[in-house]
């Protein structure tokens, strides 16, 4: 008998769908149909589990249909601990109205019990125990079985207030069109506009013209906060009022170079022309190279260039770095490979081409990077680092630099809030953030733009300025995170395997004294 109700009650929906008569059971189910038929010849002791099985097997439906209706009332008086989503599948697979309940609790002992003298009054009573649990899909589905329609739009918010959305819709798609429309006002209300455009594009686009285009203009807007301007712009598929608005969030944005690719793609009219106004906007709203000292910007694509870029970092104490590839879209999709490496002094910043490197000159770009990365002397700073050693190592597998660094310190680590990234973590302590417009733009082209080379080297210098006040600070009673001193030392990372290395084979070192000291930083 125990195996019995383990067998309808823990195979669910496979084991329901297939006792009443699936001819395409696995193998796997036939041996366990073949369990079911030898402990039936064993006699076991009746029991409405049993007696399902053993009507299944001898092909008597409507007796199975009757014990099936008894095990749902045992189910619903309590008598029987299951899985409430089994009460619904006996419902479904066994095709059990309120009229078969009401005849067969007329004709069994329930007849005696005065819960079932009204048995839809006594369903209801149990849906709402599902109800009152938040159980609400199992409500919704009892509700719809049963075709009782009187819960309203209180029961409707309730389920949008605990996010219940597939229930919620389920139960407005029962209740018709009107509920339909509230739910969809209420998606609309919330800024849910993907969940009501997906009702209103199969039933609703009259009542609710203006849905389709607000969902478009909230995706675009998702698109340009994550600066995947070239995403949005082919999700805007040339609506002539989807790129206006486009063109109004890169002016927002203060990336005005994309307003005029815009309108000079689409032919628009009336819109400022970058090179009048970004440098004014900028020079309000963002860090630029001048703040931070940075006199030149050195791009390295041949020997001679990164001979002469290896021999001045060397003489550096800390520098910056950062890395950039090009976005890849495709869903499941592997990165592309690192396109620029950033490695910033006080007074420069060196872009170095990786791509035409690793063609060009394999083995001094290896040479080259290898001083630097593992030179002891060079505190070398990055803002969640591990993210672009990881990727490096990807892009560059067979080169030796990109499997050891000594002397790192990740900003990222020193603060308790890491939330804005750097732009944020700038404006907390340098009083202004980063423009990241650009961060997803193509990092493959050649040459790459002014404006795609001044991002790129600000993202590795902001990391010299940030680290510089963090220094001035560490002693002062006033510290930047709070009223604690600044210990960021202590987060040093002395030396770091290839991160693509084992867990068993990586090495992690901490030194609480590095070489480079607050006056020499």
């Amino acid at each position: 008998m125990r195996m019995i109700q383990k067998f309808h009650y823990s195979k669910q929906e496979k084991s329901w769908n297939n006792v009443t008569g699936n001819l395409k059971a696995t193998k796997k189910f036939r041996a366990l149909q073949q369990e079911v038929h030898q402990v039936l010849c064993n006699s076991p002791q009746p029991g409405p589990a049993t007696f399902v099985a053993y009507s299944a097997t001898t092909g008597d439906s409507l007796e199975a249909k009757i014990i099936a209706v008894r095990l749902f009332l045992d189910i619903v008086e309590g008598s029987i601990d299951h899985d409430e989503r089994i009460a619904v599948k006996i419902l479904e697979v066994f095709d059990i109205k309120l009229t078969d309940i009401e005849k067969v609790a007329s004709q069994s002992k329930a007849k005696n019990d005065r819960r079932f003298h009204n048995v839809k009054a006594f369903l209801e009573q149990y849906i709402f125990g599902f109800i009152e649990s938040e159980s609400y899909m199992t409500a919704v589905n009892l509700l719809e079985h049963f075709s009782i329609r009187q819960s309203g739009e209180s029961f409707l918010v309730k389920m949008i207030e605990k996010k219940q959305f597939r229930a919620a819709e389920k139960w407005a798609t029962f209740m018709g069109k009107p509920m339909l429309s509230m739910l969809v006002q209420e998606y609309v209300d919330r800024n849910k506009l993907k969940n009501a455009y997906l009702i209103v594009k199969n039933n609703l686009q009259q009542e609710f013209p203006d849905v389709h285009h607000k969902y478009k203009e909230s995706a675009l807007k998702k698109l340009a906060e994550k600066a995947c301007w070239d995403v949005a712009e082919a999700k805007a598929n040339g609506d002539r009022q989807l790129v206006d608005y486009l063109v109004y969030l890169a002016m927002e944005a203060g990336y005005l170079e994309k307003v005029d690719e815009l309108c000079n793609r689409y032919s628009l009219e009336g819109f400022p022309k970058a090179q009048e106004h970004e440098a004014i906007f900028l020079q309000h709203c963002f860090l630029n190279l001048n703040e931070l000292g940075v006199e030149d910007i050195i791009w390295v694509d041949e020997l001679n260039g990164l001979g002469k870029a290896t021999c001045h970092i060397e003489g550096s104490k800390v520098v910056g770095l950062d890395c950039e590839w090009k976005p890849n879209y495709v869903k499941g999709s592997k990165p592309n490979k690192v396109s620029i490496m950033q490695i910033a002094s006080d007074k420069k910043v060196f872009i170095l081409d990786l791509i035409k490197l690793y063609n060009d000159v394999p083995d001094v770009l290896d040479n080259c990077l290898t001083h630097i990365l593992r030179s002891p002397r060079i505190l070398k700073l990055g803002y969640n680092f591990h993210c672009d050693v990881k990727q490096l190592a990807q892009s560059y597998g067979d080169l030796e630099c990109f499997k050891c660094y000594n002397m790192l310190l990740d900003i990222q680590n020193i603060f308790e809030d890491p939330r804005g990234g750097l732009s944020g973590l700038a404006e907390k302590i340098l009083g202004a953030g980063l423009n990241k417009t650009r961060r997803n733009s193509n990092w493959e082209q050649r040459p790459l733009s002014q404006n795609q080379l001044e991002y790129a080297a600000l993202d590795a210098a902001v990391l010299i300025q940030i680290f510089y006040r963090v220094c001035d600070h560490s002693h002062a009673a006033d510290a930047l995170d709070g009223h604690n001193k600044i210990e960021w030392k202590s987060y040093i990372v002395s030396h770091m395997d290839n991160p693509r290395k084992s867990r068993k084979e990586s090495r992690l070192r901490k030194e609480p004294e590095p070489e480079v000291k607050d006056n020499e930083a």
